[in-house]
Parts: C-alpha cells; structure tokens; sequence
C-alpha cells in the first residue's frame, strides 16, 4: 500500500484530520459545559428540599452525582487538550506518526481517535 512508503500525511490530509479535529473539539466543549453546569447550577428553587422523605438519601445521591460529573468533566478538559495536541502535531506535520514506530497510523484508526499517537502494531506491543 502507498501509504506505507510514506513517513507523513500530505497537506491536504492534514486539514482533513484539522477539520475532524476542530468539530471534536467544539463537541467536547459543549458537553464540558453541559457538564460543568450540572454540577455548579443545581441550585433549583423547587420545593424539593423542604420534604423530609429520603432527604438522607437525596443527600448522599447528590454529593455522588456532583463527584461523578466532576470526574466526567475531568475526563472532557483530558479529551480537549489530548485534541488540542494533536492540532499541534498537525502544525508540526508530525500528525498521524507513530511515536513508537514511526509508521503512518492508519487513518482509520485516526478518524477514530484522532488524538492517537500510537498505531495498533505499537499499542499492541504495550500489552
């Protein structure tokens, strides 16, 4: 296959991936602010709080959602800069190499998890 001989994916390639890229990014952004504010504007002023019946439990489920969102949005501030990265790699035409190989990662693979820097032959090898 051509794409075995070569060591980098070609301009026009590169603002592919860019384009695929910026629209994650701009995905991941809203949900990390559907996210955040889950967890920072749960203040409703319903009359939920008033009822004594399961408010213990209430309490505890609330605590545990705000530590579960907490942790989902960690994950999504993780995604964005793992996605800003890559732009990088992108404006340093190094997108898409293997940093453990060298081989181009399949593009397959890249439409995938386009923040990946490692191919299945490498990842494999970690195992």
């Amino acid at each position: 296959m051509a794409q075995d001989l070569k060591n980098r994916y070609s301009d026009a390639e590169l603002e592919e991936f860019r384009d695929l890229i910026q629209e994650k990014i701009n995905k991941a952004k809203e949900q990390l602010e559907l996210i955040e504010s889950s967890y920072k504007n749960d203040s409703n002023n319903g009359t939920d709080d008033t009822s004594p019946t399961f408010k213990a439990f209430d309490e505890g489920s609330e605590v545990m959602s705000k530590e579960t969102s907490s942790q989902l949005a960690i994950r999504q501030e993780k995604f964005i800069r793992d996605l800003k990265n890559a732009l990088i790699r992108i404006e340093n035409k190094t997108y898409g190499v293997c940093r453990v190989t060298g081989k181009l990662i399949n593009p397959e693979r890249l439409k995938l998890v386009p923040h990946a820097t490692l191919s299945i032959e490498a990842k494999n090898m970690q195992k």
